[in-house]
């Protein structure tokens, strides 16, 4: 199996809507800070690292490590109740490693992110799983995406990105590397047609795109 797919968590294969807004409130009530942040302002931020989500709804400097540190702390209290996989995840999971080698490249929290694929039982099938702590820079810069490859052993030629956020896309960009976004995150298809025409609606499309490819 020569190629290599590289998946996103959040949109991609998982939907840890619930858990990710009621940790930021939970973080945002117990520092008694900001009341005017609303889920919008908290979705349209996912997939930047938490100190930026949390700089973005104008939590201050001095403050955004600890929002951090309650968030993570909540968050893996409730991820595994309140996270579900998408439609079609598993099976193109299973799709895709009967042809290619799989890792994840997420910006979540590596250590939570395995506990929750080892709850789902998908684990397994990824060879790596590279999170926000195992990097200095995350996507959209190329490092997660290099460091996922080197664990592996893997060829840029061979590799493919899946994401739904325009951030998976351009680090896939920017690592040299194939990609396919799909429609069922964050990213509407609108923007993610400023950046790419090769969008699928899920991930197992997306899976299967990459079969057929050369």
């Amino acid at each position: 199996m020569n190629k290599i797919i590289l998946f996103d968590l959040d949109g991609t294969l998982i939907d840890s809507t619930e858990a990710i807004l009621e940790s930021f409130h939970h973080s945002l009530h117990l520092h008694g800070g900001k009341t005017d942040v609303n889920d919008t302002m908290i979705t349209s931020q996912i997939g930047h690292p938490l100190e930026v989500m949390f700089a973005e709804v104008g939590v201050e400097n001095a403050m955004i490590d600890a929002h951090v540190a309650a968030y993570k702390l909540y968050y893996r209290e409730i991820s595994r109740q309140k996270t579900i996989l998408l439609p079609q995840a598993i099976e193109a999971v299973r799709e895709a490693s009967m042809f290619a080698r799989l890792g994840i490249v997420t910006t979540k929290t590596g250590l939570y992110s395995q506990e929750l694929m080892e709850h789902f039982d998908l684990m397994h099938y990824f060879e790596v799983l590279v999170g926000r702590e195992h990097v200095e820079n995350p996507k959209p810069h190329p490092e997660p995406i290099w460091t996922a490859l080197e664990k592996m052993s893997g060829e840029k030629s061979t590799a493919w990105m899946i994401g739904d956020t325009r951030l998976d896309i351009e680090a896939a960009k920017n690592a040299g590397i194939e990609w396919v976004a799909v429609t069922s995150g964050y990213d509407n298809q609108e923007q993610l047609l400023t950046l790419t025409d090769i969008i699928k609606p899920n991930v197992l499309e997306a899976v299967r795109y990459i079969a057929k490819r050369g």
